[in-house]
Parts: structure tokens; C-alpha cells; sequence
């Protein structure tokens, strides 16, 4: 779904830019008209091709900024207050910037959502669209409120994810920090105690062929490296491969079920708060899924979107795309019939949040004994190589 840099007049007639992800131009001015916002111009754009944002808002700080804001609006402060009590505590001083600046506007009688959008990149679509929806609906800090709890959530995750990744990073980083020293250190000790050529093992040829390598030519390890890392990431830039990935990650044995756990706990935290906050069932569709950052997910989801504007339910269009579990669609289903989706959708994030958390320790604890044992066959084969040369120099000195 591409994004679109767009200028409009909202319904007080002030001119207001912005982005927004749309299947279609038409699709697009659709959905501007339904918050009073007119296009005048607008123009196809790439995610990245807007001008660079100053400052981009992380999840720990949207999170604490967004209580500040419900907490002052809910005490009856109004919102040109509460955005100088900000400027004055905030410490960093871009983001103190970008909060001055939007404080300036909104003195002047911008509302809250189009110095927002006015911004695009410094804060996330998700914040921007709940804004919207709140001051629509007139209850900006309810919606404040929820989403400080999402993005406490979200940052919690996150984490959880940084934490269980630091043992086996330091585990791959301990592992070749291993096989390199056996290679460049330990292996031409031995090549004083060398047999005539044709006397030393194939293995022990390899090994000394690696070491050789390695002490002689590293730079073009180096390089090899460099260009596999940056190689890696321009190609998943281009869409058709980002998407065969990401249908790999998911469709991937024992990993690709704890991935999408994960994904799940996502989406479905983000869709209750987009529903509660009074957004169409289609929009809400549209921005939950792009924060799994799956390309799989989302392609898959641009038929169920269609199937919706169609006049499907949700939980059917889910369940013909077979992507969740069972559990989770018939929860959607109890939430349409009863007509507490948004109540339902909340419970299975926090059910999905918990489970997110143990499938994160399991895929952890997938992976370190994968890298323990692929450590250990480096290891073996290196000694494996040595130990002749050690028996073939022993049994020289015993001779002698």
C-alpha cells in the first residue's frame, strides 16, 4: 500500500500537510474527507522519501509523554497549557524542539492531530491516527490514556526481546572469538612439527589451508563480510524479496509459530485501541497490521481488508487467510456477535501478551544450544586436525 505526501484544508479551512498510507488516490481522499480534511494536492511517495524527520519519538518516551498529556488533560488543563508544561520539562533538546514548535502551532489554533501530521516520521502513524480519533470523538484523553498503556507494552516487549537476545550474542561473539584465536594462533604454533606433506592428514591440510587464510588474507574476509551485511540489507529493501523473507520467518519450523505469537500479541493490542477509539473496522485493518512489520502479514492482509469492504465480517475474512490461531479468530468472532470486539480484542492482547513472553525464552533457548553445539564441532574439527601433529612431534622426541 503505498503512502501519499499529501496538502488539504481541514474544516475550519486552515491549511494542513500531511501522510497517508492509501490503496488508491481516491481511497485516499475517502479517508481524509471522513476526518474534514480536503485534499487540494497530493503526490505518491516512498516511506522514507518525505524530508527527514529532526526527531523520531522511541515507545518509552511516546509512552510516558502520552500519560503526561492524559493525566494534565483529565485534571481540566487545556491543551496549550499541557504542551508548555512539556516544552519546559522536557530534557532532550530536539525532541524539546519539536515539542516548542508544535506548542508555537496549536497557540495559534492548530488542532493537536495537524501538527501532527504536519510531522511526518517524528511520530508513529499508529499515535497520529488515535489523536485524530480522539479529538474527532472529543475524548482526547481517554484515548491518551490507551495509548500509553500501548506503547508501555510495546516498549515492555521490546525489552523483554534486547534482554533475551544479550546471552546469545555474547555466546556467537564468545564462539568465533574461539575459532578465530585456534585459527590465527593456535594452528601455526604446529607448523614447525609438520610431517612432510604427504604425510599430513586431508583434515589437517583444510584446517592449515584456513589458517593460512586467515592470517594472510583477513581483509578479504573482512570485505566478504561488509558486503554480505550491506548486500543483505538492500535486498530486503526491494519488496519481492522482503516478502519471500518474511513468508520464510513465518512459515519456518518451531521458529515461525513463536513469531507469530508475537505478531498476534501486536495486532491484536493495536486493533482494540484503534477500535475503541472510534476508527472504522476497515481503518483500523489498514494500520494494525503494519505495526507486526511482517510484508508477508500485510500482503495477506490487503485481501482480507478487501473481503471487509465487501461486507464480510472480520473474523471470516481472517479465518479464509488461515495467518492466526484458532483461538484468536474465535475471539473476534464472540467480540462481532456480542459487540465487544474491542473488550475481546483487549483480552486476547493480554492473553497473547503473555504468551509472546514465553515464546520469546523458547526461541532463545532454541538458539543456544544450536550455537553451543555448532561451537563445539568448530572446536573438534580444529583439534581433530591438531592432535595428529601433536602425536606425530611426540613420537619424534621419543625416537630421538
Amino acid at each position: 500500500m503505498p503512502f501519499y505526501a499529501y496538502t488539504a484544508a481541514n474544516s475550519t479551512g486552515k491549511i494542513v500537510n500531511g501522510r497517508e498510507r492509501a490503496d488508491s488516490p481516491d481511497n485516499l481522499k475517502e479517508k481524509l474527507r471522513e476526518r474534514g480534511i480536503f485534499v487540494a494536492k497530493y503526490e505518491e511517495t516512498m516511506v522514507g522519501a518525505t524530508k527527514k524527520a529532526k526527531y523520531k519519538f522511541k515507545t518509552k518516551k511516546l509512552s510516558l509523554l502520552c500519560r503526561q498529556i492524559a493525566s494534565m488533560l483529565e485534571a481540566g488543563v487545556t491543551l496549550v497549557r499541557v504542551m508548555g508544561i512539556l516544552v519546559t520539562q522536557e530534557e532532550d533538546k530536539r525532541a524539546q524542539g519539536v515539542l516548542k514548535e508544535m506548542y508555537e502551532e496549536i497557540q495559534r489554533g492548530n488542532s493537536f492531530s495537524d501538527t501532527l501530521t504536519s510531522r511526518p516520521g517524528v511520530f508513529p502513524d499508529l499515535f497520529v491516527s488515535m489523536v485524530i480519533a480522539g479529538e474527532a470523538a472529543g475524548n482526547l484523553d481517554i484515548i491518551m490514556a490507551r495509548v500509553s498503556d500501548h506503547y508501555a507494552k510495546e516498549n515492555k516487549l521490546n525489552n523483554k526481546i534486547k534482554g533475551a537476545m544479550i546471552y546469545p550474542i555474547i555466546l556467537g561473539v564468545l564462539m568465533v572469538g574461539v575459532v578465530l584465536v585456534l585459527f590465527t594462533f593456535v594452528l601455526p604454533m604446529f607448523i614447525d612439527m609438520l610431517p612432510s606433506e604427504d604425510e599430513i592428514a586431508p583434515l589437517t591440510k583444510i584446517l592449515l589451508n584456513i589458517s593460512d587464510f586467515l592470517t594472510s588474507k583477513w581483509y578479504i574476509l573482512i570485505a566478504v563480510i561488509v558486503g554480505l551485511v550491506i548486500g543483505s540489507k538492500a535486498a530486503l529493501t526491494v519488496p519481492v524479496v522482503r516478502l519471500g523473507w518474511d513468508r520464510i520467518l513465518c512459515k519456518f519450523p518451531k521458529v515461525g509459530p513463536l513469531l507469530m505469537t508475537i505478531y498476534t500479541a501486536r495486532f491484536a493490542r493495536t486493533m482494540s485501541n484503534l477500535f475503541a477509539s472510534g476508527l472504522q473496522i476497515v481503518e483500523c485493518l489498514e494500520k494494525a497490521i503494519w505495526v507486526c512489520g511482517n510484508a508477508f502479514l500485510i500482503d495477506r492482509f490487503r485481501h482480507i481488508v478487501d473481503e471487509v469492504k465487501r461486507g464480510e465480517s472480520m473474523s471470516e475474512a481472517i479465518v479464509r487467510e488461515n495467518l492466526f490461531e484458532n483461538i484468536f479468530t474465535s475471539m473476534i468472532l464472540i467480540g462481532e456477535e456480542s459487540g465487544r470486539l474491542d473488550e475481546m480484542l483487549q483480552k486476547s492482547a493480554d492473553y497473547y501478551d503473555e504468551e509472546s513472553d514465553s515464546a520469546i525464552s523458547r526461541l532463545v533457548s532454541m538458539m543456544e544450544p544450536l550455537m553451543i553445539i555448532v561451537m563445539g564441532i568448530a572446536v573438534g574439527f580444529v583439534l581433530a586436525g591438531i592432535f595428529p601433529l601433536m602425536y606425530g612431534s611426540f613420537a619424534g622426541i621419543a625416537d630421538s
